[in-house]
């Protein structure tokens, strides 16, 4: 018999094995160990895996709805509970998956906040913090997500052949991504004239810490915004999205597209397929 926190354990090692990235593996087990604590709390004593039936289980997303939790996080919370016990039957440490006797949680997928080329350029603007405003426009104009742009290298930058090399990225997969002229001539001269002499190997570097941290970068977003008086919330992943939208925009294949985000499955880069009714109002003035 094998304890559930014992088994949440052994499943961290299996992420990690399975070379599932660090922010991956810090969410999942953020919200198992929640699903232990609590499961111990209601059993008074720590539970065994097999002792978690599926009424407790149904219990903890009951109590994740009243406690006012939106359904997408629900949702997600129930994902990371199939991912667990998936890995469970497989190991046969359980008889069933019991995950699979729950329906899925429905919510609405809001529409993703996406900026167009002025409002970037007036957002930059607004940015106090120069480096910040600067790996913005870097995100803007590659797609990195936010984790790779606070991780990237100045040996993963090749400003003379226009590329960055992403490694390990999510997934821990590795892709190249080519530099703008615009984005170089802007990296050529934060690296010449901005970048602080520090000996950080991070490409935006701080004369304090040596590196950016994403909680920092969107900090400063948020009080740029705040100080524009814009309605829409804006993040770094906003930054990510817009790069993608503007490359649907201008017709750019879908696999292209995939590649240049660096997503494993082409069905993940198609929510980026979106259109609002301005671009549907033309589509018919085209009749």
């Amino acid at each position: 018999m094998i304890t559930l926190k014992s088994t949440i354990a052994e499943y961290k090692e299996n992420l990690i094995y399975t070379e599932k990235s660090g922010e991956t593996v810090k969410g999942y087990m953020k919200e198992l160990n929640k699903f232990q604590r609590y499961q111990q709390a209601r059993f008074n004593f720590p539970p065994y895996l097999n002792d978690i039936k599926l009424n407790n289980l149904e219990e903890y997303l009951k109590s994740q709805q009243i406690n006012g939790l939106a359904a997408s996080s629900r949702s997600i919370s129930l994902n990371i509970l199939r991912a667990f016990y998936k890995y469970c039957y497989k190991k046969e440490l359980v008889d069933r998956n019991i995950t699979l006797s729950i329906d899925t949680i429905k919510f609405k997928r809001k529409e993703r906040t996406y900026l167009v080329d002025d409002e970037v350029n007036t957002l930059v603007d607004e940015i106090y913090v120069e480096i910040i405003a600067i790996a913005v426009n870097t995100m803007y104009n590659t797609g990195m997500r936010v984790s790779e742009c606070t991780n990237l290298k100045l040996k993963e930058v090749d400003l003379e052949k226009g590329v960055i090399h992403v490694i390990a990225g999510k997934g821990n997969k590795d892709r190249d991504i080519p530099i703008n002229d615009k984005l170089n001539e802007i990296l050529t001269d934060y690296l010449k004239n901005k970048r602080p002499k520090v000996s950080s190997e991070n490409f935006f570097a701080t004369k304090k810490s040596g590196k950016l941290s994403s909680q920092y970068i969107n900090s400063e977003i948020n009080k740029a915004v705040k100080r524009l008086g814009w309605e829409k919330s804006v993040s770094c992943h906003s930054l990510r999205h817009s790069f993608a939208s503007r490359l649907v925009l201008k017709n750019v294949n879908i696999v292209k597209i995939q590649k240049l985000l660096g997503h494993a499955d082409v069905r993940v880069t198609s929510v980026y397929m979106h259109t609002n009714n301005n671009e549907l109002r033309a589509a018919v003035n085209e009749i």
